[in-house]
């Protein structure tokens, strides 16, 4: 029986031996990395760019006694505007609504029916002035646009997110050195998201002519990122 208790107490003695030398001090390593420094900083960075394509929308509205025939005659009066919009360089042709219903007299009786459809097309800016006159001379009597954008949405987009991370690297190199420090390496970045291209309403030059005037101004993509920096 003393035997065995020598024993234990051995195998006791060892374990805490073991635990003193061998084992790793987690503790003290959690805290080193509680305390080591860093900065996180916001950055934002914009692009001007001319847009260069232009998104229209075309329709006709047609009347008549009957539904059948308002229908029919809708049809034939889209055929030709669509095939005007084709000839005059309209691309990405597609449907956008149809509608029909039935147009009352002030005692509610049912004077005649109007079939109506609507048709977006996209062309180059330079072109959409020959687009939307073409339109018309083939008989659409709704026109609405256009909408401006940049056919290289993404790249410009980029080029932002690059200008804003930039930023933020200078923001944060001026705290850094405010407190006595010098910044290091990124830790992380986190992207604020894109924001619709916005006008800026400048004068762009436009030659005169008797088309419908188109003047595309210039658009700011803009983008936002938060980033994280270690100090040294």
């Amino acid at each position: 029986m003393k035997r065995l208790f020598l024993l234990v107490a051995a195998g006791l003695t060892v374990v805490a031996l073991a635990g003193a030398v061998g084992l790793p001090d987690l503790a003290g390593a959690q805290d080193a990395s509680a305390s080591e420094d860093s900065i996180t900083v916001s950055g934002a960075g914009t692009v001007d760019a001319v847009p260069n394509e232009a998104t229209m929308s075309f329709g006709a509205e047609s009347r008549a006694a009957t539904a059948k025939a308002a229908v029919a005659a809708n049809a034939d009066a889209m055929r030709r505007i669509l095939n005007a919009l084709r000839q005059a360089g309209g691309r990405e042709l597609a449907t956008q609504w149809v509608s029909v219903y039935a147009v009352t007299d002030e005692t509610g009786q049912v004077r005649e029916y109007a079939a109506s459809n609507s048709v977006s097309a996209v062309s180059d800016v330079d072109d959409a002035p020959a687009l939307l006159d073409a339109a018309a001379e083939a008989g659409a009597n709704q026109i609405s646009g256009p909408g401006l954008s940049s056919s290289n949405a993404e790249t410009l987009y980029r080029q932002a997110l690059a200008k804003a991370v930039e930023d933020a690297r200078l923001n944060a190199a001026a705290l850094a050195k405010a407190a006595g420090k010098s910044l290091g390496s990124i830790t992380t970045i986190v992207e604020g998201g894109a924001s619709q291209p916005q006008p800026l309403y400048r004068e762009a030059a436009q030659a005169a002519d008797s088309s419908t005037p188109i003047v595309p101004g210039e658009q700011e993509t803009s983008a936002a990122v938060s980033v994280t920096f270690s100090l040294r």
